[in-house]
This record gives structure tokens, sequence and C-alpha cells, in this order.
């Protein structure tokens, strides 16, 4: 499904776009971390805004596609195959990540704790990140509480790929923050999607 993915995923999200601008205050960043980044569409816009970017997601598939769209619009990026819940990267690696859509794809809490202390282990003292995943608050849904479920993406054909999702409810994603070694410096519900600014 990456490529027909990749078709649909073409500008980044708003809510990425302010929290870079604002992160970066027209000073750009030394290395930026696109956490999950799929086709690549957030490391476009990372790259306008960091001396250098690396891209990770455990799609094999995805990272072609985000090689195919750096290679077609000619911006950097390092490519890298790996589990958002075991970074391959140094302590304090870099000083500006987003971490978007990926978080509730893993399929367990403790996964999904290990991953945001992952992603403190490798910010900079001073580093910020944007996390988000999908909410109770998405007009999906009827639950008030955090679930688990899947969620089909179908293709051209016809085909349903089940895709797993862990739903997080406002509360809760505030709890698996405050359990991981990130700080919260701001905690928001956006377009059905818990967003946390981290340090």
């Amino acid at each position: 499904m990456a490529e027909h993915f990749a078709s649909t995923r073409e500008y980044p999200w708003p809510e990425v776009k302010s929290f870079v601008a604002d992160a970066t205050d027209d000073e750009q960043a030394t290395r930026a971390l696109d956490l999950g980044c799929a086709n690549g569409r957030h490391c476009e816009l990372l790259s306008e805004h960091a001396a250098s970017v690396v891209g990770l997601d455990v799609s094999r598939e995805l990272l072609r596609e985000a090689r195919k769209r750096a290679t077609e619009r000619d911006f950097d990026v390092s490519l890298v195959h790996g589990d958002a819940a075991r970074l391959p990267f140094c302590d304090e690696t870099f000083d500006l990540a987003v971490y978007v859509a990926t978080l509730h794809h893993l399929t367990s809490r403790e996964a999904r704790v290990d991953s945001l202390d992952e992603l403190a282990r490798v910010l900079r003292p001073g580093g910020r990140a944007l996390v988000s995943a999908w909410s109770t608050e998405h007009s999906t849904f009827d639950e008030t509480e955090g679930f688990d479920t899947t969620v089909d993406w179908t293709l051209p054909g016809g085909e349903r790929v089940p895709r797993f999702y862990h739903i997080y409810d406002p509360a809760e994603f505030r709890v698996d923050l405050d359990s991981s070694e990130l700080t919260p410096v701001d905690v928001f519900v956006s377009s059905g999607n818990c967003y946390a600014v981290v340090e």
C-alpha cells in the first residue's frame, strides 16, 4: 500500500508547519528527525529548517517512496530503516523532531512509552519535538476512552489492508507522556488528533 499511501499524502500537516516554524524561529536547526517519516512529506518541510534531516520508518517500501520524493524535489535527507521503540541513534543527536501519526501504530502501551523514552534520549537538551496520535476526539469514533482497533486502508482495486491503531483519549495521552522521559510543554487536540510539544 506504500505507493498508494504516498500518492494521498502530499502536504505537511498545518500543525507540523506551525510547530517547525515556531521551534526554529527563523534560526536553522542543526539536525532534525522525522520519526515515522512515511513518504517524506515532513522530511521535505524539515529540510527547509535544518542543516541535516533524518527520516526513520519501519516500512522499507515507504522509505523508497520518501527517497523518490527527495530525488524528484531535490531535498537532502538520510533515510533509515528502524523501529520507533528502539532508535538506532546516539544520545542527544537531534535538536528538532516530529513524531506524527506513528505512535498510535505501536501495539502495546509499553512499546509506546518506550518509544517516547527513545525520543527523549535522542533529543538534545533544549531540543523540541511534536508528537501526535489519533484521538477519541476524532469524528470517526464514538468512544470516550482509549481503545485498540484496526482501520482498513482500501487500495484502488478494493483490497483492504488492516492497520493497527491505538486510539488515545486525551487524558490517557497525557498519562503516557508523563510516564516517559519527555517533558510536555504544550498538550492539545486539533483536527481529531492529540498533540504535544515536548522537550
